[in-house]
């Protein structure tokens, strides 16, 4: 039986190796945030002044001649202001991207030993903000499909049988993904399934040059040909799931980590806060090659 090369992916032992202190963190962090050298945060000048008597911080005369402007190297990142150890905040994160289905705030706390619960959840939702990735275009053969999230499960949704809302009334709220065939996935939290509102997504998405389009017969998706003659659609209210090349397969893989995750790791996932549980997802499916996926995500704190 054939089976997919592992990645390698930084182990406990080796995150213990390369962070055993507080420094090894913060020279970790300036290498990841300034590779081409120190700059000032503010005015981006370059080479500013190191505070003596006190590590990781720097003063730039560029932005005040005469007080100077005084930064560290957590200034401006998602750990400004914290109380607590880079070397806390490192694991947090490694522990969330080495978890393919997440890892909720309760486990943190307990695994980290945090005084309170909500710690745990304000670090976690820190992370998530730094993971959210910059839209992309995508090519190639692209499968685009949504899917509902929370609510009660006598509102499940059945969005073939009446109304086309999505989550409204259902409780449920709706998540949309595009995704590349072996490649990057592109999710969003919307509003309804409207044709409207999808195509809004698909133009966001997805690039013109697209070899093939791929979603289901929802009535949404039926005027994506316009704009997007490579557009064709798997009938599954006619029992078809893969015709050839035409399926929603892969999308439909992306929902079912998801969908664990949701239901099996965190249990209850608010509107408020949906989007960035599916920034978090996005990121970990889109970097599961990069053997760096923990340097990647460092660089954007």
């Amino acid at each position: 039986m054939a089976t997919r090369k592992q990645i390698h992916q930084l182990t406990s032992a080796q995150f213990d190796k390369a962070f055993p202190d507080e420094d090894a963190c913060c020279a970790y962090l300036v290498g990841k945030r300034w590779p081409k050298g120190i700059h000032c945060p503010r005015c981006g000048a370059v080479e500013p002044t190191e505070l003596k008597g006190n590590p990781w911080h720097w003063q730039c005369y560029q932005c005040a001649k005469d007080t100077s402007y005084r930064f560290s190297h957590i200034t401006g990142t998602i750990f400004e202001n914290t109380n607590k150890p880079l070397r806390d905040w490192f694991k947090v994160i490694h522990l969330m991207l080495t978890s393919k289905k997440g890892i909720s705030a309760r486990q943190l706390w307990r695994y980290m030993g945090f005084g309170s619960l909500k710690t745990a959840w304000y670090m976690a939702h820190r992370v998530r903000v730094a993971l959210v990735e910059e839209p992309e275009k995508l090519g190639g053969i692209v499968e685009v499909d949504e899917t509902f999230v929370g609510g009660k499960a006598k509102n499940r949704h059945d969005r073939w049988g009446g109304g086309g809302t999505g989550g409204v009334g259902s409780g449920k709220a709706v998540v949309v993904g595009a995704v590349r065939r072996k490649g990057n996935v592109v999710a969003r939290v919307v509003e309804n399934v409207r044709a409207t509102t999808l195509e809004s997504f698909v133009q966001e998405a997805v690039s013109h040059k697209v070899s093939l389009l791929i979603t289901d017969q929802w009535v949404g998706y039926k005027h994506l040909n316009k704009d997007f003659p490579q557009h064709v659609t798997i009938d599954h209210s006619r029992g078809d799931y893969v015709v050839g090349a035409v399926h929603t397969n892969t999308i439909e893989g992306f929902w079912s980590i998801f969908k664990r995750g949701v239901i099996g790791t965190f249990h209850n996932v608010s509107k408020k806060y949906l989007p960035l549980y599916v920034a978090e997802f996005q990121f970990r499916y889109n970097n599961r090659m990069n053997p760096d996926i923990f340097g990647t995500a460092i660089g954007g704190c």
